[in-house]
């Protein structure tokens, strides 16, 4: 298989994707592609949370289709860049492929008080945040079993998996950078 410089960042909900892929975008100077921002697009469109889009899309299969095939068309004619998708790894083979791992209080703590995610997550309580993060997690997963015939929770798929739960971002970005720069050498 040939390797592209392509990091895909898949993970856990709040795990960190988005801030390690904003410190990995200056550090290499690469250009990013996000598959959540799309989808989350495609839920406020359609006037729903993310949650009840997930549900919706589990009986129509085509719009995740259409999803995560917009990432392995952008990467046949890109090079140098970060994709922060759930299923990237999968989506562009070639990739050096990360998964991020957070403690469940952790990452519902996250959300609970990352005021981008209100307008398509909205909960009153922490407790309800982490329920829908549970509800999410097992929604992507029947889904992309059933679609794709992957389970992205299995760690294998992956050149390297970190646990953010009690580091920074800028922590997870170095030591992906490293393990990165390693990946091409090989």
């Amino acid at each position: 298989m040939n390797k592209k410089h392509i990091i895909s960042i898949s993970g856990d909900l709040a795990s960190g994707k988005g801030a390690v892929s904003n410190i990995l975008i200056e550090k290499l100077n690469y250009e990013v592609y996000r598959n959540g921002n799309y989808f989350r697009q495609l839920a406020k469109e359609k006037g729903m949370d993310v949650t009840s889009f997930g549900k919706y899309v589990e009986s129509h299969p085509e719009i995740d289709r259409k999803i995560e095939n917009s990432a392995s068309e952008y990467a046949k004619n890109h090079d140098n860049f970060i994709i922060d998708a759930r299923l990237g790894w999968y989506a562009v083979p070639e990739s050096f492929k990360v998964y991020l791992k957070v403690d469940l209080d952790v990452a519902a703590k996250r959300a609970f008080f990352d005021k981008n995610r209100k307008d398509t997550e909205s909960f009153n309580t922490l407790e309800e945040q982490k329920q829908d993060m549970i509800t999410r997690h097992n929604s992507e997963n029947k889904r992309y079993l059933e679609l794709y015939g992957v389970n992205r929770d299995d760690m294998s798929n992956y050149d390297l998996v970190i646990d953010t739960s009690n580091i920074t971002p800028e922590q997870v970005a170095e030591e992906i950078e490293k393990e990165y720069k390693k990946w091409l050498e090989k």
